[in-house]
């Protein structure tokens, strides 16, 4: 198929690269940063404009990976091009494309990307909506050709999934960044926890996360959970997120013995 990009970050990235090597036609790459659209693009095999009245009506589909406050804008400026197009966000409904064209749909690849770290997107789940069946059934062949795992998820449960994963993946990683902070301020290395936080995430692949939970709140220690609170008493910010996050656990694992 010929595919033109609407974006050139992460996402876009790692989609137009697999979506190349699937053997699919990346015609344009765009975005408002020449410098960033001409990036992507000589890696694809694409041009690159920073105008988007130059982008071509040539192609089979639109995919469309902004920011989800510019999706709405940029759906509006396609659609005279009466062409398949789609975007990439967890957060944003399919209705926002519906308003200017019934030929649209949703491809939203579950996972953290950063442009400097390859990602097997063959297991990458990639979540599909669409506007008909006939369109939908379009986009579950071509969302095969680059990943073995495509799934049916509606706007309300892509929302709900995209909650998920801030959970999941953002908020864990900023508290690895407080725990890098801590350890720095008291000279100690970071590479300390990585075998730690690789195994936290190994556990989770086979188990619960409730039934792996390890630490003084899942054991109601109350002696040592202040002894925390004591060595942080110059972080007001960090007690309150240590409070916070503690009694959370000892509330989850009382209401998961039923001993409410």
């Amino acid at each position: 198929m010929r595919l033109t990009f609407i974006g050139s970050g992460n996402v876009a990235t790692h989609m137009a690269a697999a979506f190349k090597n699937a053997g699919h036609r990346i015609v344009q790459v765009y975005s408002p940063n020449l410098h960033n659209a001409s990036l992507l693009a000589y890696h694809v095999g694409a041009a690159a404009t920073d105008n988007i009245a130059d982008i071509s009506a040539d192609t089979g589909l639109f995919i469309i990976s902004v920011k989800d406050d510019a999706i709405e804008q940029i759906a509006q400026t396609l659609a005279s091009h009466q062409k398949l197009m789609v975007h990439t966000s967890g957060a944003t409904s399919l209705d926002v494309l519906l308003k200017y064209t019934d030929k649209a749909g949703v491809l939203y690849p579950l996972q953290t990307f950063s442009k400097t770290r390859e990602v097997d997107f063959l297991n990458v789940p990639l979540c599909i909506e669409a506007a008909s069946d006939s369109i939908y059934a379009d986009l579950q062949q071509f969302a095969a050709t680059v990943s073995n795992r495509v799934y049916s998820i509606n706007s309300a449960g892509r929302k709900i999934l995209h909650l998920a994963a801030v959970f999941a993946c953002n908020f864990p990683n900023y508290l690895y960044g407080v725990a890098q902070q801590l350890l720095a301020h008291h000279q100690l290395d970071f590479n300390l926890l990585r075998p730690l936080i690789l195994e936290t995430a190994e556990k989770v692949q086979q188990q619960a996360p409730a039934s792996v939970q390890t630490g003084p709140a899942v054991r109601n220690d109350q002696s040592t959970m202040a002894a925390h609170l004591q060595l942080l008493h110059d972080e007001p910010q960090m007690q309150a997120i240590y409070t916070l996050l503690s009694q959370a656990i000892i509330k989850n694992n009382i209401d998961g013995r039923g001993d409410k």
